[in-house]
């Protein structure tokens, strides 16, 4: 898959082809939701609270006696049934929302993210960019992509970048991220993704799949097949019973002559 190079002014200087190890994936939908989920829920952070029973502040006896005035029963002024009392199973701050994800399923809802950015052609390269805090030279830049204005744009770059960083500061919609720092929430919600080039080499480094660690489901390591073949080996001196019965026979063997012994006294 090939995406186009744009230069520091906005003019297109060729393509390069994308690694199929980091945006060839396949695109599992309900994974990617999952990882999104679980980054917003992480995120969370309850402030709504209401006190329950026990933090009211007031009298823990009873309002009235339990029998005699002829209406009904009633608990202490704390109750969640009395007004000013206690709120019944009201939100609370210390609520915990966090998700757990493990490590494999989170790297293939990324990659499946960049996947899906790559097939719909939202992802362009950038070559280079002077360190010029300049915001106008940017959006200018930016206006020469493929994408519409007020649209949200994710600039990736390979390492802190002062003229990048600081002049995508202060335009809306449009955010400067590191490349270990890729995520779900960025990627999808991004119409376009701007990486640098050298910023794709750190995030396939980072993120891509390993050759060495790719072992098919039905081949088997040679150290496994090692193993195997040196277990019937040992299963083979197995006949224990047979090697017990000549000692049974030879202890049998003196209580009979010692029998024969007291018979002859």
């Amino acid at each position: 898959m090939k995406i186009d190079i744009f230069s520091a002014t906005g003019t297109k200087n060729g393509s390069m082809e994308l690694p199929e190890s980091l945006f060839g994936a396949p695109v599992r939908q309900g994974l990617m939701h999952l990882a999104l989920v679980r980054q917003l829920s992480n995120r969370r952070t309850p402030v709504a609270h209401v006190k329950h029973r026990g933090e009211v502040i007031g009298s823990t006896k009873k309002v009235s006696p339990q029998k005699g005035t002829g209406r009904a029963r009633r608990g202490p002024a704390r109750s969640p049934l009395l007004r000013g009392g206690g709120k019944a199973f009201g939100p609370r701050s210390e609520a915990n929302f966090n998700k757990d994800m493990p490590r494999e399923m989170r790297r293939a809802a990324l990659l499946s993210c960049l996947s899906w950015q790559a097939k719909k052609g939202g992802i362009v390269a950038l070559e280079s960019y002077p360190d010029d805090v300049k915001t106008k030279k940017f959006a200018a830049l930016l206006s020469k992509m493929p994408v519409e204005a007020g649209r949200k744009v994710l600039v990736v770059l390979p390492a802190h970048h002062r003229g990048v960083e600081l002049s995508v500061r202060n335009m809306p919609k449009v955010k400067a991220l590191l490349a270990p720092y890729l995520n779900p929430e960025d990627i999808l919600g991004s119409k376009l993704v701007v990486f640098l080039v050298d910023a794709i080499k750190v995030a396939e480094q980072t993120f891509g799949v390993r050759k060495d660690r790719k072992v098919s489901d039905h081949t088997v390591p040679a150290a496994e097949a090692a193993e195997g073949e040196a277990k019937p080996a040992k299963k083979a001196a197995k006949p224990k019973a047979a090697a017990k019965k000549p000692a049974a026979a030879k202890k049998a063997a003196p209580a009979k002559k010692k029998a024969v012994s007291s018979d002859s006294k």
